[in-house]
């Protein structure tokens, strides 16, 4: 049964039943208490209203066996044992009686007995059991009707009240139904009860991301296609100057002009689909302890043969046991980015240095070059894609620092660019650190 009106319905009418119950049976005890103290009552107010009664002679013979059935038994005698009335002459109680009410076998049949003594007499009214407990039975399950009657107007009753309760959820249903990606807009919030207005401001917050994401998907779809139509181009007439060349010097020429071209596009390319991995509202990094001393290491190791090729030195400084919580890949991602942009960025025979400390509850890795560096005025708008500068003669993508950045945020670190000693740029990236 996965239908939230039904399973609520049934909870609180089983609920409700039982509850009925418990008041059925509570109801029914205290009736037959009630009905036995008003059979007791009656038994002695009879009682009381014969003690002044004087002999009746034979007053036996006005007794039919065949009349009514002994509900009432009444026998009345002398202190010496001679019987002054009987109503049942063939009902005869013990002549030896307990004063008060009492429970008398008498003739195969349970009594109830009250016994008194007035005026020298002994006076007992009787009654049986049976009748007494069909009596009460009757009164007391007379009393229970209203209950019978309860059980079905409450379970219609809880139907509707239930369905009536859950009217917003099928509000919010259809609200939700109606949104695709082309239509975000956000559900309305007002008139919704205090245990489903958390759910719509939940659907809406995630409504806003998913605006958002898309807002930045179409941007970046639209930078990207705008970015590649350029070196498309470039290929294109590339590869017509190749075609025309007159000589085989030309054509070597055009060539590796052309080689050069498609290198470029490849690793605009590449550079792109880490910008759409990286995006800071699409991923959740794996988080995992990773040593970022070693994995510096293992990138600028990756980076020696293009450091080589120009003639610049590398140098890393670091403590051991540097460790943060980090997914691994977008670590690598994010140091292979910045040793690239400053071995790229710089002159032949140049210098980068890279240092890693911990201290204050952070892991800090310091990346210094000795290029031109970046103008004060620019050194946020690099961080936005697509935003480059030109260097050494160099041109770049324009997505590694931006790329970069979202990797920082997604861990939660900072990220900030300076002065370098060395003349260029320094690049300060902080993590928090785990202790070992």
């Amino acid at each position: 049964m996965n239908s939230l009106r039904s399973r609520l319905s049934v909870s609180l009418l089983l609920a409700a039943l039982l509850v009925a119950a418990i008041l059925g049976y509570l109801t029914y005890h205290n009736a037959l208490v009630a009905n036995e103290a008003l059979f007791d009552y009656q038994l002695r107010q009879t009682a009381l209203s014969l003690r002044d009664q004087g002999v009746v002679p034979d007053l036996q013979q006005d007794w039919n066996g065949n009349s009514e059935a002994r509900d009432v038994v009444v026998q009345i005698w002398t202190m010496n044992g001679r019987v002054l009335y009987l109503s049942h002459p063939a009902t005869m109680l013990p002549d030896r009686a307990t004063l008060g009410f009492s429970d008398v076998d008498a003739d195969g049949t349970r009594w109830r007995v009250y016994t008194m003594i007035a005026n020298n007499r002994v006076i007992q009214v009787a009654q049986p059991q049976a009748i007494r407990r069909d009596l009460v039975a009757a009164a007391a399950l007379h009393s229970l009707s209203p209950l019978l009657i309860f059980a079905p107007v409450m379970a219609i009753l809880i139907w509707f009240l239930v369905g009536s309760g859950l009217r917003p959820v099928r509000q919010l249903e259809q609200e939700v139904t109606q949104r695709n990606a082309g239509t975000l807009d956000p559900v309305s919030e007002q008139r919704l009860p205090d245990e489903i207005a958390p759910v719509a401001h939940a659907i809406n917050s995630l409504l806003a991301k998913l605006r958002h994401a898309f807002a930045v998907q179409r941007a970046f779809v639209a930078d990207a296609a705008h970015e590649l139509r350029s070196p498309l181009t470039a290929l294109k007439i590339q590869l017509q100057v190749l075609e025309r060349a007159p000589d085989e010097t030309a054509k070597i020429s055009a060539l590796k002009k052309l080689n050069d071209g498609v290198d470029r596009a490849s690793h605009l390319i590449e550079q792109l689909l880490v910008a759409a991995r990286t995006e800071a509202t699409e991923v959740t990094p794996n988080m995992q302890p990773v040593d970022l001393a070693e994995t510096m290491r293992r990138t600028m190791a990756d980076v020696f043969p293009f450091a080589e090729s120009k003639q610049i030195t590398l140098d890393f400084d670091a403590q051991d046991n540097l460790m943060i919580a980090a997914d691994s890949d977008a670590l690598k991602i994010l140091m292979r980015n910045l040793l690239d942009n400053a071995v790229r960025y710089i002159p032949q025979g140049g210098t980068v240095k890279a240092k890693a400390s911990y201290g204050e509850g952070k892991v800090t890795l310091v990346i210094d070059d000795s290029g031109s560096g970046i103008p004060e005025q620019d050194r946020q708008r690099v961080f936005e894609r697509f935003v480059r500068g030109e260097s050494a003669g160099q041109k770049g993508s324009g997505l590694g620092l931006s790329i970069v950045k979202n990797i920082v945020d997604q861990h939660q670190g900072t990220i900030t660019l300076s002065d370098s000693p060395l003349g260029g740029l320094r690049v300060t990236v902080a993590f928090k650190g785990i202790k070992e």
